[in-house]
């Protein structure tokens, strides 16, 4: 094992506060794994709530596991160094359950890295009784699993604060009772809520390669999956445990101050996959603003909708009045006046990010933003009137129906805002730069947007080079956006069904060579990406129930281009 490693992975710990660190013992051994490095991974509010859950039981020893920096990776080799775990650098396949907390489409072939690097079969038909169980969970997970579905051997679909301790529990029954894997799992996929194992069910297909049906290897297994949800969120806080300065997000205490969405944006999958909409109470949250203002000074509100919080103007005062500092990472336009933007001052945000999202009135409306083109010029006065002088605007191109039309609103939309910006600053400090963040929109599943293709790589191209050319000259405009390329990928493991994990084992065996690999899967990978789905067919994640109904999300689907 590298002692370079290992006094990399020693220094890292030392300059942690919180990490809880416990004998094994006879304890249940549970890695914890983020399929990204330690800088992204301990910056994720989601991983850093599953580690308290685990630490806190007493019968669990957990550690963490990250992908390690470019620069380390060669330095792990699967026999003479295998991957290991951050606190006691013990071995992965010393481990009973190897747990990966997935957040994003894009990570996925890191799973399969980590675990070739941790000398673990890929395969989950290859593992043996002393191999860890590989469980995952997160929201990409949630939405669609089927695409890891040959490399994870159970899911927990939902809110692991509601699934997680149960589950641990019937597994540590299971584990002493001498039941072998295979039992342990039927037995879990029979009796929780919220257990999906993929082994246990098989899919068919048509031979224009849609599934034609999808069944339980046994009568006793349910066919539909249920997510998991909490219905207190005030019964427990959600914040960082773990500071660590080396990270993206190391400068601030992260708290959860609200969980799902209300506005029911028609692209947006956490708005629709963590519904209904809740809100902690400003009493709750006191705790966690002391704890964080005194160790970090500035508290970062994390949540899907946190503008939307009935009480985010007392939480903000409270932090101010603590003497601490606010970092909010986006806020509703029509959320945001005069006094919301005093205490963002105050707060010591000097960038704010706001969402139009689409440039013309008809397209915020096919998407369902509700709000118009006023309250995003009242937004930018009210930031500006008050010192904040830096924006950042968010749009999406490629969105349903949207035509050149569209993207010629959305750069006279950005003309307007940095004018408006700009006649706001008599006699104060001069308005700085208008960010503009272009992003494709990318069709995710449980949305009423899941039949939609995604537009072709060659126009969204062509749209985000109009919008650089007009601003190219400008410099209170700067422009930046994603890599088209990069969502043609999220969109077929988004979108795709098992057969996608075809493609993922294939790209890992050649080294990431994704081009390569695109050409030649079977389906094509235009078949998940580029057609549009029909209402009737069954899509990969339908036998799991969100908690919104197919007819709901058609009936969106078809209000929303009525237009």
């Amino acid at each position: 094992m590298s002692w370079t490693l290992k006094e990399k992975y020693r220094d890292i710990l030392s300059r942690e506060s919180g990490c809880r660190k416990r004998v094994w013992g006879d304890s249940l051994a549970v890695c914890l794994a983020y399929p990204n490095t330690y800088r992204a991974g301990m910056s994720n509010l989601g991983f850093q709530t599953i580690y308290a859950l685990l630490s806190r039981d007493e019968h669990v020893v957990c550690e963490r596991v990250f992908l390690p920096d470019p620069g380390d990776e060669q330095m792990f080799d699967p026999g003479a160094t295998p991957l290991f775990s951050l606190e006691s650098q013990k071995r992965l396949t010393e481990f009973h359950i190897v747990a990966f907390s997935v957040s994003f489409e894009n990570d996925y072939p890191n799973i399969l890295k980590m675990l070739a690097m941790a000398g673990i079969p890929l395969l989950v038909e290859e593992r043996g009784e002393r191999q860890p169980l590989i469980i995952g969970g997160g929201i990409s997970v949630t939405l669609n699993p089927e695409p890891l579905s040959d490399f994870i051997d159970l899911f927990l679909l939902g809110e692991a604060e509601e699934s997680l301790p149960e589950w641990m529990r019937r597994y540590e029954i299971m584990n002493r009772s001498g039941l072998s894997r295979k039992e342990s799992l039927f037995a879990l996929q029979q009796e929780l809520e919220g257990v999906y194992v993929p082994a246990f069910y098989h899919v068919s297909y048509h031979e224009d390669q849609r599934i034609r049906s999808r069944e339980a290897v046994d009568a006793a297994l349910p066919v539909r999956m249920k997510k998991r949800w909490v219905k207190d969120i005030n019964a427990f806080l959600t914040e960082q445990g773990i500071a660590a300065a080396d990270t993206e997000l190391g400068t601030m205490h992260l708290t959860e101050v609200s969980r799902g969405c209300q506005r029911g944006c028609r692209f947006c999958a956490a708005g629709f996959a963590y519904r209904p909409a809740r809100f902690r109470s400003e009493p709750v949250l006191q705790a966690s603003i002391l704890r964080g203002v005194a160790a970090q000074k500035k508290i970062g509100l994390v949540g899907t909708a946190v503008s939307d919080h009935p009480d985010l103007k007392r939480i903000c005062r409270q932090i101010l009045g603590q003497a601490g500092k606010i970092a909010i990472g986006s806020l509703r336009l029509d959320r945001l006046d005069a006094e919301m933007s005093a205490l963002l001052k105050e707060g010591g945000i000097e960038t704010v990010s706001l969402a139009p999202e689409a440039g013309s009135q008809r397209l915020r409306d096919v998407i369902r933003k509700g709000f118009g083109e006023r309250q995003i010029f009242d937004a930018v006065a009210a930031l500006v009137d008050h010192g904040i002088l830096n924006i950042r605007l968010y749009f999406m191109v490629g969105l349903p129906t949207e035509t050149d039309a569209d993207i010629d609103a959305l750069i006279r939309l950005v003309e307007a805002v940095k004018r408006h910006a700009l006649g706001r600053d008599a006699g104060k400090k001069p308005f700085r730069r208008l960010t503009v963040s272009v992003n494709q929109f990318i069709p995710k599943a449980a949305t009423p947007f899941q039949w939609r293709p995604l537009e072709s790589i060659r126009s969204v191209q062509k749209k985000i080079r109009l919008i650089e050319k007009a601003f190219r000259r400008d410099p209170a405009v700067h422009v930046i956006h994603d890599i088209p390329k990069w969502n043609y990928v999220q969109a077929l493991l988004s979108l795709g069904d098992r057969r996608v994990g075809k493609i993922l084992l294939r790209v890992h065996q050649e080294g990431g060579n994704w081009p390569h690999v695109l050409k030649t899967g079977e389906p094509h990978p235009d078949f998940y990406v580029y057609r549009q789905k029909d209402p009737a067919e069954i899509l990969p994640w339908d036998f799991i129930d969100h908690g919104v109904s197919r007819e709901f999300l058609l009936k969106e689907a078809q209000e929303a281009f009525v237009r």
